[in-house]
This record gives structure tokens, sequence and C-alpha cells, in this order.
């Protein structure tokens, strides 16, 4: 049994934890809106407030996580960058054995940089998905495979 940390839980995220909690995993969801936390609930994940671009908010919840699902592929800015730099550089000294990076489907070359630097420093297994969340039966059944993939389980 792996327990699964996605950050970034909206739609998408909901979805996958549904999913994976089918499977019989246990999963942790973030969300910046509070109001979003029921959502979460919902879906059967624990769900937590939590800011990708504070990562003092999430290292918390990293606690029993095997991997880290980082949704943020719609998503401008850091998250893609320093942020998600950080945050890999952080999860190498946790249990957490690694992460998925979700790129939204479109040319992410700052985060493919920093995840692919993440497998040649560390040794961190990283699973690149790159399917485009429009096509959610798609997206979906590649999320479930890259999350159980990451860690070897089919």
């Amino acid at each position: 049994m792996a327990r699964f940390l996605i950050v970034g839980c909206g739609c998408r995220g909901q979805s996958l934890a549904r999913e994976l909690i089918a499977a019989g995993h246990p999963v942790r969801g973030t969300t910046r809106d509070p109001a979003r936390v029921a959502a979460i609930e919902a879906a059967g994940a624990e769900a937590v407030v939590a800011d990708p671009h504070r990562l003092a908010t999430l290292m918390p919840y990293l606690d029993g996580a095997s991997a880290v699902l980082w949704l943020m592929g719609t998503a401008d800015g850091p998250v893609h960058g320093t942020r998600l730099e950080s945050m890999l550089e952080f999860i190498v000294d946790t249990p957490a054995r690694g992460l998925v990076y979700e790129t939204g489907g479109v040319e992410r070359e700052d985060g493919v940089f920093a995840v692919r630097c993440a497998v040649e420093t560390y040794q961190m297994p990283v699973e690149i998905l790159e399917t485009d969340p429009a096509d959610h039966e798609r997206w979906l059944a590649d999320a479930r495979a890259a999350a159980l993939g990451l860690l070897g389980i089919t």
C-alpha cells in the first residue's frame, strides 16, 4: 500500500484520487482554497490546505507519503521552475520515493529540465505526465499508470 500526496487536487486530482483509493491506496490532496476541502473529502481523500507557492505549507503533509503527484500542469509560473526545483530537493530527504510531474500537455522545458536533473542528481524516480488534460479519460488512465508505475505497482 502506497500513500500518495496530490499537490493540486482539483477536478483532475480528485478523479485520480478516486482511482488510487479504489486500488487500495490512501491519498492526501491539497488545495489552496479552504472552500474546496469538502470536494476533496467527497472523493475519499484526506484534504489539506497547502499552497505550492509556499512549500513550508506542504512539508507537514509529506509525512508518510510514498510519492508526490505534482498536478500543476494547467498552472503557470514558478510551480514549473523554482518551486518545483525546491520541492524536488526537499523530497529527496523524505520517505517519498518519487514524483509524478504533470506538464498539462504543453511544453514545460523548465519543469522537465528540473525533474530530469533530479533523476540524474538524486537517482529519484520521476514520471512525466504529458497527456493533454482536455482528454480526460486518457489523462486519467495515464495519470493512474504514472502514479502506480512510479512505485512499481501494476
